[in-house]
This record gives C-alpha cells, sequence and structure tokens, in this order.
C-alpha cells in the first residue's frame, strides 16, 4: 500500500539578535551626514549614547529576543527607556550581542582583510573603529587596481555590507543551536538584507546569502538575495515555501542581517529630547522553512493563499489590506476572527514617536481594524477592542526590514505550538518609491497555523 506523503510546508524555526554597536552609530547615514557638516555633532552623539546594560535591560530588546511576551509590553511603564526591567543578554530566540564580541566576528567576516586591527595604515578615506572609545582599527576601502575610484567600494560601503553579513552569520548559528540543523543539511538560502552589494558596474548584484553560508560552513548550500525594501523577509518566506512545496529544496534558510546605514537614523529627535539614541543596535533574523515534520506550523500555500499588492490594486490603506488580507482570508475560507494574531511592521514606539512618526504598529491595526469593519465582522465600536485582540505593541529596532512582521515570527511558532494560538497572518509592506524609478509601494502576507498532524 503506498504512503501518503504530507505536502505541507513548515517554518521548524525562528531567531531573533540584537548588536549593540554604540561607537558605530556615528556611520549611520544621517549621524555621518550631518556630522560630515559640523564635526562637533561626533562629540553630542557621544553624549548620548546608551550603555550595554541599559541596551540589554530595556523592555523592547528583551521582547525581541523572547524573554518577554509582545503582551507583557502594555503592562511595562513607559517610557520603557526610562523603566528598564531585568533581563538576560541571551533570550529564548537569540541574543543581544555586546560591541567587543561583534567587532571579533566582523574581523572574522572580513576575507579580503579591509578591517585592519594593526593600525598600521592610516589613509585619509579610512574609517576609523572604535570600542568604548578605544581604537581599535581602521576599515579601508578597496585599494586594488579594479577599486580605485569605485565608491561602491570604498570603506563606508564596505563596512555596511559587512556588517549585514556578520550579523547574518550570528542569527544563522543561533538559528543551528534553536533547531538542531546542521550547517550540512542547509539546500538553500535566502538573504534578504538591506544593502546593495556590487561594484560600480552592477550595484546591487547580491551575493550575501552564498556569503553567510559560507561563513557558517554550509557547503552544501546556494542561495541568492531577494530585494523588496521592507516587505523582504515576508516575500523570501512565500518564495522559500514554494521551492520546498514543490520539492526543490527541503531546508531553506530566510535570512536577514542588520542595517549600518539605519544606525542613529532618528539621533536628532533624541538628542533634542536629552534621551539617550534608541536607534543604536543592528537587529537579525533567520528561520528554517522545511518540509512538513508533523509538529511545526505550517505556511498555508495553494491559490490565493498568500497575499499581493498587485500593481493595478490602488494605493489607498484600505484597498492594501483588502488585498494582503480580506482576499487570501476568503479564498482560504477564513475571517478574520480566525486569526490569533496579525503581525504588520512592529517597529518600536518609542523610537518612532519622538521622531514624530507616531505608532506605526497601532496606526496599521488601526487601519486593519476599519478592514474588519468594511467586512462586516465587527462595529466600529468594536474597533479598539479587536485591535488590541489581534495586535501588539511594536519592539522592533528601527532596521527597515527587520521590523517587518517577521519580528513576532519566533514568538508565534512558540505560541502555535503550545496551543495558545491556532493563526497567524504575517504582513509585509515595502516603500518601493524609495528607488525613485516608481511612486507606488508594495505588500504581501502569508498565514502560519497549527499544524493539522500535531498530537
Amino acid at each position: 500500500m503506498e504512503v501518503k506523503m504530507s505536502n505541507n510546508v513548515v517554518i521548524k524555526g525562528a531567531v531573533n539578535c540584537l548588536i549593540h554597536v554604540p561607537d558605530l552609530v556615528q556611520y549611520g547615514s544621517k549621524p555621518r551626514r550631518e556630522i560630515q557638516k559640523d564635526k562637533t555633532i561626533l562629540e553630542i552623539v557621544k553624549r548620548y549614547l546608551r550603555t550595554y546594560e541599559e541596551t540589554v535591560f530595556y523592555a523592547p530588546n528583551q521582547t525581541f529576543i523572547g524573554n518577554l511576551s509582545p503582551e507583557k509590553l502594555w503592562e511595562t511603564v513607559r517610557p520603557w527607556y526610562r523603566n528598564l526591567i531585568s533581563g538576560q543578554n541571551i533570550g529564548k530566540f537569540g541574543e543581544i550581542m555586546n560591541q567587543g564580541m561583534f567587532l571579533k566576528l566582523l574581523k572574522l567576516a572580513d576575507v579580503f582583510n579591509f578591517f585592519d586591527t594593526d593600525k598600521k595604515i592610516i589613509r585619509e578615506d579610512n574609517l576609523p573603529i572604535y570600542n568604548n572609545g578605544d581604537l581599535v582599527g581602521y576599515f579601508n576601502r578597496d585599494n586594488r587596481a579594479q577599486g580605485v575610484g569605485d565608491k561602491n567600494l570604498d570603506a563606508y560601503n564596505l563596512l555596511e555590507n559587512l556588517c549585514a553579513k556578520a550579523s547574518g552569520a550570528l542569527a544563522m548559528k543561533w538559528l543551528f543551536q534553536k533547531t538542531g540543523l546542521k550547517p550540512g543539511e542547509v539546500d538553500y538560502i535566502l538573504s534578504c538584507d538591506e544593502e546593495a552589494l556590487g561594484d560600480r558596474y552592477q550595484r546591487g548584484g547580491g551575493g550575501m546569502a552564498k556569503a553567510i553560508g559560507h561563513m557558517c560552513g554550509c557547503l552544501n548550500a546556494s542561495g541568492f538575495d531577494p530585494k523588496n525594501f521592507c516587505a523582504a523577509p515576508t516575500i523570501a518566506i512565500v518564495v522559500a515555501a514554494q521551492f520546498v512545496k514543490a520539492g526543490t529544496f527541503k531546508n531553506i534558510v530566510v535570512i536577514g542581517g542588520g542595517s549600518l546605514a539605519k544606525l542613529g537614523m532618528k539621533f536628532e529627535s533624541f538628542v533634542q529630547e536629552k534621551m539617550p539614541i534608541l536607534d543604536d543596535c543592528l537587529g537579525a533574523f533567520a528561520c528554517l522553512v522545511s518540509k512538513d515534520d508533523k509538529v511545526s506550523p505550517i505556511i498555508r500555500t495553494g491559490p490565493g493563499a498568500f497575499g499581493i499588492h498587485s500593481i493595478g490594486a490602488g494605493a489607498t490603506d484600505s484597498l492594501v489590506y483588502e488585498n494582503v488580507i480580506t482576499k487570501p482570508l476568503k479564498a482560504l475560507g477564513l475571517k478574520f476572527s480566525d486569526l490569533d494574531k496579525i503581525a504588520p511592521e512592529l517597529q518600536n514606539p518609542e523610537i518612532m514617536e519622538f521622531a514624530g512618526a507616531g505608532d506605526v504598529a497601532q496606526k496599521n491595526y488601526r487601519k486593519i481594524a476599519d478592514e474588519a469593519v468594511e467586512n462586516g465582522e465587527i462595529n466600529e465600536d468594536e474597533m479598539d477592542d479587536f485591535a488590541k485582540k489581534i495586535g501588539m505593541p511594536g519592539f522592533a529596532p528601527t532596521q527597515g526590514h527587520i521590523p517587518s512582521a517577521v519580528p513576532y515570527l519566533a514568538h508565534a511558532i512558540k505560541n502555535i505550538k503550545q496551543r495558545k494560538m491556532k493563526r497567524v497572518m504575517f504582513v509585509g509592506k515595502a516603500s518601493l518609491f524609495l528607488n525613485r524609478i516608481y511612486e507606488g509601494f508594495d505588500a504581501v502576507s502569508f498565514i502560519l497555523e497549527k499544524n493539522p498532524k500535531q498530537k
């Protein structure tokens, strides 16, 4: 008798990591530009940097690495940066790495020796690298013949690229530890970072997936780098699910390293309020998309299961959520009430509010509640309760792609396995107008739910 094999696709595990890099904040895009205009700003930036301990005991960071549930943030007194909590640098889903350890990891990631820790070669275009204010080396540009005059290979861009590689490798190592996956068992890697690897002839060509895989010993794997601004992690998971469902690959790691450019992006607002610079961490995440193990939550696949924002869908919030939430729910015969949670952009509100952008997560939940009203599932006077039921406070650092839905992935896997939840939707959104060639944006969604074979 033929045994029928399950064709379900599961996410076996997910991890979240933070790397506290206060001495790299000056190289974030915004601080760097302002310091170039006024050198005195560097000393101001240094004055408002947090200590490692303050970063570890910061409630949103404890939530990011899994020591605190997002729901517990509702009960945690704000402002969070003044009301630190007890916590550990090691979490259920990852760690908060200190700067000294990360600089060692950065050196390991640097196969072309751009990071000169001997401090012997000092040029005008070098970037000095510090740890706790002490000079530990210089980051050089590519001074080989093929690199001369190429701005894409200057010290800053190379540092940005290697920060993404090193932080991504940290997340991958944690994924191995949490799932039991061995490096040689990885078939394919999808890296959804925000850097643009390449030289003057092919800016943004890619290669981060294979670079991280090489660093982590995944010698049997290949990979590529899907790009879609903030929605890249979500669409990468969708692509991975289809690869696995088709039988092309068995074990796919989706990974996202941190964005150097985003460090200190809101520093001026923090300094103005005389509060610590809160966007001082690189973020990283990884997840394992694999064949059905009869235990892990499944990704719903099939016709209409993935929400997409098509080119002709329209740009209003209601049209976006109609396409990425309502349509896939209807295609699967589900309602809003069948979702335990929806994870959209989960930026830490304490960072965004002080910068004048408001609470991004709660704005999204309000719009989602509007969509539920439009579909006749709730009344207008039920919107606040509904938004809180399917929502959560934002807790992710402003790292572009990192806050977009996936920070909740590890939490969702844990809750679904423990039968506290049955079904969660993840919604990633992208600002395509940033590319200056198209004024639109994008969005994509998928549903994660309890494995029907789970006992």
